[in-house]
């Protein structure tokens, strides 16, 4: 398909916009000029052409978590269900994801070939947990509600040669990404945030596991204690990173790890645990983590921490995915920055800068137009209607553009 985007250009690097053609065949940004001929132009004159945004950290399988969906619904209502959150993630301006659990290489494999609505993705399957931890299903009464079919192999593993044949598992199931639950979580019954999973052994075989299919790991980490064995063990990005203190902040730093906050799910479940709507086991953890995360998230940013944009959707509603950006900016980050920690730092995160991330002469044609500037009104940008063109290897899947 070869069209022209007329528009105003943002370039997220100096944050200067200027009205221009960009140019599109076969999936390829081909150009980007002043003037075009012999081409359909989609006319968003007066709006603001963007590259699509990158959410580091979903769970585009999931719809809240929910305890009754796991003992009551077919298999394949999931899976129906799990399209519209493809859907509504793709519609909102997110042309790339990566997906933090659950999502397997079928549903990869789909979304590669278009015959799903939904945003590009990098997978890990099946996130690592220890016996009793995040990730393991068993209920309080002792029943095990883990969907489990060919393709999702369990995550549960104790003890360095368990560890190391998980990781081996996920890996052969296509994961692109290995993720760890290093600590516990808010919506788990039988942990605390705080509580540290996974020794640091374990955690350093994971990793080198990883490493010999040249595959990073990221984890999910509150506790201070599983940040740090996190870090030493070599993982590659923090998802949450609630009880972070200033002496690991800066270590982060230094090793060049990445910090991805989650600010949406962490402000929806507090308001959730405030109005009575979670489960009682999670209502004190939301709070107690609400009230400490943006405190420290703040601090990270103030020591140099590499922050990218990831929002946990999945666990809360899909589709609210650009409010994060604008939750990013209250650590201190100007919004232009927190664009780029939406597209271009989020490529880098992923390995995959040279394909997406920024309008540029030969990436691939992910674009959104927006009715409003970002770097002016990025408070404005996760609004209903203020998305009005998603473009997704130069496929056109959302235009709201009045000829």
């Amino acid at each position: 398909m070869r069209f022209a985007v007329k528009g105003e250009v943002l370039d997220i690097h100096s944050g200067e916009h200027e009205r221009r053609y960009v140019l599109v065949d076969r999936g390829r940004i081909t150009a980007i000029e002043s003037s075009v001929t012999g081409v359909e132009v989609i006319d968003a004159s007066d709006k603001f052409i963007l590259p699509g945004f990158i959410d580091l950290h979903t769970h585009l399988m999931e719809d809240g978590f929910r305890t009754e969906s796991k003992l009551e619904d077919p298999l394949s209502l999931y899976f129906y269900r799990a399209l519209e959150n493809m859907r509504a993630t793709l519609q909102a301006g997110v042309t790339t994801v990566r997906d933090a659990g659950l999502a397997d290489l079928g549903v990869k494999m789909a979304s590669d070939s278009h015959i799903i609505q939904a945003p590009r993705m990098q997978i890990s399957v099946t996130p690592l947990s220890i016996t009793g931890g995040h990730f393991d299903f068993h209920t309080r009464s002792g029943l095990n509600i883990e969907r489990r079919y060919r393709g999702l192999p369990s995550g549960i593993c104790d003890g360095i040669p368990s560890v190391r044949k998980r990781t081996r598992e996920v890996l052969r199931a296509g994961a692109d990404v290995v993720k760890v639950m290093a600590t516990g979580g808010v919506m788990s019954s039988t942990d605390r945030p705080s509580d540290t999973q996974f020794t640091p052994s374990e955690l350093a075989a994971i990793v080198e596991e990883a490493s010999f299919r040249g595959k990073n790991v990221m984890v999910h980490a509150h506790g201070l204690q599983g940040i740090k064995n996190s870090i030493k063990a070599g993982v590659h990005s923090v998802e949450h990173g609630t009880y972070l203190d200033k002496r690991t902040a800066r270590l982060m730093a230094e090793r060049g790890v990445y910090l991805v906050p989650t600010f949406l799910v962490t402000r929806l479940n507090n308001d959730k645990a405030l109005r009575g709507e979670l489960a009682e086991y999670s209502r004190r953890d939301a709070i107690e983590v609400a009230e400490v995360h943006r405190e420290n998230m703040e601090m990270a940013y103030n020591e140099g921490v590499r922050m990218v944009m990831g929002t946990d959707s999945g666990v809360v509603e899909h589709g609210m995915n650009l409010l994060e950006l604008s939750y990013l900016t209250e650590t201190g980050m100007e919004p232009l920055e927190a664009i780029r920690a939406g597209t271009i730092h989020a490529a880098e995160c992923m390995g995959w800068e040279d394909r997406i991330g920024s309008i540029e002469k030969g990436k691939i044609a992910d674009i959104v137009v927006t009715e409003v500037n970002p770097v002016e009104e990025i408070d404005e940008l996760s609004r209903p209607g203020n998305v009005l063109l998603v473009v997704r290897d130069g496929i056109i899947y959302r235009d709201e553009l009045v000829s």
